[in-house]
């Protein structure tokens, strides 16, 4: 087992893998920019080492600057988290020929599932279901066209080395095409150095449902069930759960299954995900393969009991997989928020700031896997996560309960958060239902008034305003920011600054 891994990346992740090193009796090394120096990570970690400024591109993502630190402090491993250099095959072959372990695939299964057209040509092969569409990059607007009309309008033009969204654009028509076509090349090649686009059918309203996978180096492979991932902003998740309210058993198997088999296509090992989109007759279709831990994994953790990064690091080292199929299931529902420092009625706008006041929810199915603390400096450097409020019941139910009550009980001061938003979320119709699909933000969130949304949780915020004023009292003699948050509770509700 390896007695020193360093964790190339900061917030909440960074802290999740440090607890589990602590676990294994494995040292924990973090890195930190400028703007981190006093991070949460940081603190938590066995040792930290600077790795550069504050902008990404001249610290976590620089592979120099975090490979010199691996082989300086005889690191045995990278875990490379989620994000920044998780899934760069390039640095996944240099971690490699410095000697040191990568925990997580290999850069060939890495490159291979992260170039879509590939990646559908092989699911095609290995009899994975696939959106209807091109399994090449399309090479002028003519062919393009062609095919469209062939597949039948509306399409999806999608960057072939892309995600996030970004490189995507919908056309609903012919005379749509060509602008369409042209700017996805363009937002293509600016985000990834490749402005190569192929066409896949527009599935009309679908769910994001995944599965997740572990395979060691032995080929020996485990599904652990489905996340429903559809609460989505701007093809950003925003609430998960596990397993999916919408998946039958029947459904289930074959999801599972053809999960299983796009792992074995491409001799993955370690944690993956499949994403599937799925429509309303429970057909599915193959969306692309994540190849690293993903930010929803705790719910996958709190339905089956398997720690996922620990397993990652047992796989990394060179382990079998012990956990068989048949020796555990599902138990109960887990559902997974992710609190942004977002302002939601200013266009989800950052919000930065101090944390000055940070209270954590407690009580019977509650985790909260957090990369900040007091005093944490949220800036505009990265990624707005604060941290993952997650919940677990017996029965859905019981889970959407647990998580409303703890979204109720969750304080935090200094930045605007979207906790009231996600309290929203939890108590309209169709997320009750789990009727809602990838469309829900945009046809039912967004089109409200500013603030409208608040209508069907005034109650509750009314419940907290005496907290909130009795904590700017006691704050009182200190310094403040102009804006604040708690238990989902901002400045949504107040029309004066704190």
């Amino acid at each position: 087992m390896f007695k020193k891994i360093l964790i190339a990346n900061r917030g909440e992740i960074a802290v999740r893998i440090v607890k589990a090193c602590r676990e294994m009796n494995i040292i924990s090394a973090a890195i930190y920019s400028d703007a981190d120096k006093n991070a949460l990570h940081v603190r938590t970690a066995d040792e930290a080492y600077h790795v550069g400024n504050s902008p990404a591109s001249e610290s976590y993502l620089d592979v120099n600057k975090v490979l010199t630190i691996a082989k300086k402090i005889s690191a045995d491993a990278v875990h490379p988290g989620y994000g920044f250099l998780s899934e760069n095959a390039e640095f996944i072959n240099s971690v490699g020929e410095a000697g040191i372990t990568f925990i997580g695939p290999s850069a060939e299964s890495v490159k291979l599932m992260g170039e879509k057209t590939a990646a559908r040509r092989l699911m095609e092969k290995s009899k994975v279901p696939i959106v209807p569409g091109t399994v090449n990059p399309i090479q002028s607007i003519e062919e393009g066209k062609e095919i469209a009309e062939k597949i039948g309008y509306p399409v999806m033009l999608k960057a072939a080395a892309g995600g996030g969204g970004k490189g995507m654009r919908k056309v609903f028509s012919s005379d749509e095409f060509s602008n369409a076509f042209e700017r996805a090349k363009n937002e293509s090649k600016k985000a990834f150095s490749d402005d190569n686009i192929y066409i896949e059918k527009f599935i009309e309203n679908p769910k994001h449902i995944e599965v997740q996978i572990l395979g060691d180096q032995f080929g020996n492979y485990i599904h652990l069930y489905e996340r429903d991932c559809s609460v989505q902003r701007r093809h950003q998740k925003v609430i998960e759960e596990a397993p999916s309210a919408f998946v039958d058993e029947e459904t289930r198997k074959h999801l599972t299954t053809a999960a299983i088999n796009a792992a074995k296509a491409c001799n993955y090992f370690n944690a993956g995900t499949i994403e599937f989109l799925m429509d309303e007759n429970k057909d599915f279709y193959f969306l692309e393969m994540n190849t690293r831990l993903q930010v929803e994994h705790p719910v996958t953790e709190m339905i089956t009991g398997i720690d996922l990064v620990k397993e990652q690091i047992k796989i990394a080292a060179g382990e079998k997989l012990k956990i068989k199929q048949n020796e555990f299931t599902n138990k109960g529902f887990a559902i997974e928020c992710r609190v942004y420092a977002e302002d939601v009625d200013n266009n989800f706008a950052p919000s930065i700031g101090t944390i000055i006041h940070h209270r954590l929810p407690s009580g019977p199915g509650i985790r909260v896997d957090r990369g900040i603390d007091l005093q944490t400096e949220v800036s505009v450097y990265y990624d707005p996560l604060l941290s993952k409020l997650i919940a677990w019941g017996k029965t859905r139910d019981e889970a959407i309960a647990r998580m409303k009550r703890a979204l109720g009980e969750y304080q935090i001061a200094g930045v605007i958060t979207n906790m009231g938003a996600c309290r929203w979320v939890l108590n309209h119709p169709k997320f009750l239902d789990s009727s809602f699909t990838i469309n829900f933000i945009d046809e039912e969130f967004l089109s409200l008034q500013p603030g409208e949304w608040k209508n069907n949780i005034s109650q509750e915020i009314n419940d907290v305003v005496t907290v909130m004023a009795a904590l700017l009292k006691a704050e009182e003699n200190k310094l403040m920011p102009s804006k604040y948050n708690c238990s989902g509770n901002n400045n949504w509700d107040s029309e004066e600054d704190a």
